[in-house]
């Protein structure tokens, strides 16, 4: 029995499209970015194509659209024979002087009209001469990529009030054609530092390439695969923005990232080690030191080549950069989450309502210093400021269903009938808890923690623990699980198996969540 194919999402079908139509990659590097075969980029790549849609018109479209489009793609290739060009004759030509590929392909495509397309005759090509020269060298066109790794060494800084010494990692960018360099030292190799680097990185080069090529740490690659890697979303958001794409080195593939390693090596070797013998008390100080020996690595003269990284850089690479964008890119974060029973997600200890709808659902939340948006299957479906209050909640009232006790699975007089078949203590610590909240939803998951402790604990043990908040008015999950955990709840066996019912003004009674 054939095995059926997994279905593409379209997030990953819309990738594929934007790399092949903004930026005109082929097949194969489209593959290897977005992990799908080379056959499916080009079945969908040719629908999309026929269709006589451009790159513009199908970021209008919505998701159902974009299958839709896409759908008809088949994964095989046409039926018919294409006559195969004399890849020989091909690789001799090259080394004319002024004879390109694009060339030899047009004399050949007179001679055959219905054979290969241009990026099927390159394709081919370049699978042809990996058989002869497997260790070829890589000629990189200008404006193209940009190697991005940090570097094995670290620089030692001194803290002048405690004495303690912190390691700064070296992040290291290198453009593939001319080998201008950018480093800078940062604390850590995190997520934030990593997205500022590249911001810096755009900077100092004052355009964008048309990739990045990073190695598979993880704030570039949340999963490292060789044919199907995952981006990290924050560092993908980021190439949006800056209009470029990411195509990750692939793993136990050298050549991939040769640029990046020669290129920390050479920062090592000429700015590093050149630096062995200072004292740094702070990180600005060390990236002025770096910053002035950057510019003597670039104004270097090559050994075997004419000019410096500097001379090939202005001449034939910065003016084929893109251009930065007027906006200063935001970063966000990314979590996945489960909407719980009280329909609100956690974040940070801090919990933000979805519409009550989507109880029980996977979402993503996306986040910022500023603000907090939480998405379904790509639609966004709730938006809040961020809060960093530890145990509240944040919540929109139309959130919150009409009706709510008829239309959820979960209420407050279900959660009570539950507590009051434990015990009167264990009831009351329900009451006082749904009490102290805005909302009694909002005491759902505190309530829910502590009778799920009967089912570990014992029902008796439970109420005996809760006898003993109520004592001390400590009417908090934390505080009876500790009671539990240190076998305090043993030292009341001596107090009545029953509580007297509370009387406080506060306690609203069974009665009111009827």
């Amino acid at each position: 029995m054939a095995k059926k194919r997994k279905e593409l999402t379209a997030s990953k079908v819309r990738e594929i499209v934007r790399l092949g139509l903004k930026y005109q990659l082929g097949d194969r590097e489209i593959s290897r970015s977005c992990g799908v075969s080379h056959v499916t980029v080009w079945a969908y790549l040719k629908q999309v194509k026929e269709s006589g849609l451009s790159w513009t018109d199908v970021s209008s479209l919505d998701e159902t659209q974009l299958l839709k489009l896409v759908r008809g793609a088949h994964h095989s290739k046409p039926n018919r024979s294409i006559p195969e060009p004399d890849w020989e004759y091909v690789h001799k030509e090259l080394r004319k002087k002024g004879v390109t590929l694009q060339l030899l392909w047009e004399e050949y495509k007179e001679r055959y009209p219905d054979g290969y397309q241009s990026t099927q005759f390159y394709e081919h090509y370049k699978r042809w001469k990996q058989t002869i020269s497997p260790w070829m060298r890589q000629n990189h066109k200008a404006g193209d990529k940009l190697f991005v790794d940090y570097a094995g060494q670290t620089v030692p800084i001194y803290s002048q009030k405690t004495g303690e010494v912190y390691q700064a990692q070296i992040f290291v960018a290198v453009l593939g054609m001319s080998n201008y360099t950018y480093a800078e030292a940062t604390w850590d190799q995190t997520l934030q530092n990593w997205i500022a680097s590249h911001i810096n990185a755009f900077q100092y080069f004052q355009g964008i390439p048309r990739l990045l090529i990073p190695d598979n740490l993880k704030s570039a690659v949340t999963k490292p695969n060789r044919y199907d890697p995952d981006i990290n979303p924050t560092y993908y958001e980021m190439a949006l923005h800056y209009g470029t794409a990411i195509l990750p080195a692939r793993i136990r593939k050298p050549r991939d990232k040769a640029k990046a390693e020669v290129g920390v090596q050479i920062v090592e070797r000429w700015i590093l080690a050149a630096l062995r013998n200072r004292t740094f008390f702070n990180l600005h100080q060390l990236n002025q030191e770096i910053g002035v020996l950057l510019e003597k690595l670039n104004e270097k003269t090559f050994k075997k080549l004419p000019g410096s990284r500097r001379r090939w850089f202005n001449s034939d690479e910065k003016p084929v950069l893109l251009p930065l964008p007027e906006s200063h890119f935001e970063i966000a974060e990314w979590k996945n989450a489960k909407v719980n029973i009280d329909y609100h997600v956690e974040l940070n200890r801090h919990y933000y309502s979805v519409p009550y709808r989507h109880i029980h659902k996977e979402v993503r939340i996306r986040y910022t210093k500023d603000v907090v948006e939480i998405f379904l299957k790509g639609e966004r479906v709730a938006s809040h400021r961020k809060n960093n209050f530890a145990g509240g909640h944040t919540t929109i009232k139309e959130h919150m269903p009409e009706g709510h006790r008829e239309h959820m699975e979960w209420n407050p007089s279900r959660i009570l009938r539950w507590a009051s078949k434990i015990g009167p203590s264990t009831s009351s610590v329900v009451h006082m808890i749904m009490h102290s909240r805005r909302h009694p939803e909002q005491g759902y998951r505190s309530c829910l923690g502590i009778l799920r402790l009967g089912k570990h604990y014992g029902d008796q043990r439970l109420e005996a623990a809760c006898n003993r908040a109520v004592e001390y008015e400590e009417y908090r999950y934390k505080y009876i699980r500790t009671i539990l955990e240190k076998g305090l709840d043993k030292q009341n066996s001596d107090l009545p198996d029953t509580q007297p019912q509370l009387n406080h003004r506060n306690v609203r009674g069974g009665t009111y969540f009827k």
